[in-house]
């Protein structure tokens, strides 16, 4: 069968996976949820006495079975469906299938309907889910199917394009059975990872694997930090939860690396603790409003480090300061280099971009920078990050 994947042509081998849901479609493979795992620490010891069945252990070194988390999780990740619409010009401007995993059908008179498919997971019994920004941007229609089957229709609340994040809500008749934020800060190369989803249209599917690395950076946006997973990620799995040993979603599975459009082990999750304070925002406003600072930075060097008396290669320097922006209201010049932000060292130029969003409009931050040889220390107040001008 004809693959439905166009290579990206800025990173060769990478596909969005939200755009191979299309293939169950097409397969006339059903939609089901999809759900994304975290297996529970192996015990070398023999498992502790039974306990009553809310504080048992999901994972145990005797049973070696990932069951008791399924069973947790697993009413908490719903599948995300979606009908919409594009233009022709939107079609030609995109190098990599993005919007509807889906098959796409074109209808008389040009443009073009998606038919997609993602996943997600349910974070309060009212109704709210989250999802990828890239499984819902063009959806004209939302339904989520649960876990028990039901489907119901859902409506965006709000999306994050630079980080691919999307709150949407439905409308039960009964409290729904919601999942738990865990800490991606605590997560470390080698732990237990488990993920649910729908890939390729299957259904409910369970996969596991380990971390394989923190803080991954695939070009993707400036605010990336992925966790890299190598559990099982296909198309379809987009929008779904990484979940730890305890059953905490740690990650929101949104892209894989592969040459063939399917899973060769590496996929990457947002960190839960990114993706935390942006659904808060989305939830409250709408919108995400973040932090300005008005610098373009560039990596410092071994050699520039040297030039400037660094010991080593840190930090992230200042190669232009806006006009009318907070840094250049705060003293910051062309050459410093920003050694710490808000009291958080930066130890590579791409933390900064990250540590700056963080801060909300109006908050005075202490900011060091080194400038001819010397530390000095600055404040900074931070403003909103203007809207970007519309051609």
């Amino acid at each position: 069968m004809k693959s439905l994947f166009k290579a990206d042509t800025r990173r060769p081998g990478r596909r969005r996976m939200v755009a191979a849901l299309l293939v169950g479609t097409a397969l006339g493979l059903p939609v089901g949820a999809v759900l994304a795992f975290g297996p529970a620490a192996v015990a070398q010891s023999q498992p502790a006495p039974a306990a009553p069945a809310p504080a048992a252990p999901l994972v145990t070194a005797a049973s070696g079975s990932f069951a008791g988390l399924v069973h947790q999780v697993m009413p908490g990740v719903v599948n995300v469906a979606i009908t919409g619409h594009e233009g022709p010009a939107q079609v030609a401007d995109r190098d990599e299938p993005r919007g509807g995993p889906g098959p796409r059908l074109r209808p008389q008179g040009g443009g073009q309907v998606i038919h997609g498919a993602g996943s997600g997971f349910i974070i309060d019994p009212a109704g709210y889910i989250v999802t990828n920004n890239h499984v819902v941007k063009d959806a004209d229609e939302i339904s989520v199917t649960l876990n028990d089957g039901t489907v119901l229709p859902a409506k965006v609340v709000g999306t994050d394009p630079k980080t691919d994040l999307a709150l949407i809500k439905v409308k039960a008749d009964k409290p729904l059975t919601a999942v738990e934020w865990g800490d991606s800060d605590a997560t470390q190369v080698g732990d237990w990872v488990m993920a649910v989803g729908n890939p390729y249209g299957l259904g409910g599917t369970v996969t596991a694997g380990i971390v394989s690395a923190r803080a991954r950076d695939i070009n993707s946006n400036p605010l990336e930090d992925f966790l890299q997973i190598d559990a099982a990620i296909n198309p379809g799995n987009s929008g779904g939860p990484s979940f730890d040993a305890g059953g905490k979603v740690i990650g929101i599975n949104s892209e894989i690396y592969s040459p063939s459009g399917g899973s060769v082990g590496i996929g990457f999750a947002i960190p839960s603790n990114l993706a935390k304070s942006v659904i808060a925002q989305l939830r409250d406003h709408g919108s995400v409003q973040r932090g300005w600072l008005g610098v373009q930075i560039q990596a410092v060097t071994p050699e520039m480090a040297e030039a400037v008396g660094l010991d080593t290669a840190r930090g992230a320097l200042v190669a232009e300061v806006q006009k009318n922006s907070p840094a250049l209201k705060a003293g910051l010049r062309q050459g410093d280099v920003i050694l710490s932000f808000d009291g958080k060292p930066v130890a590579q130029s791409k933390d900064l971009p990250r540590l700056v969003a963080g801060i909300a409009s109006g908050t005075t931050v202490p900011v060091q920078v080194l400038r001819d040889g010397k530390a000095r220390d600055l404040s900074v107040g931070i403003a909103a990050q203007p809207k970007p001008v519309e051609s």
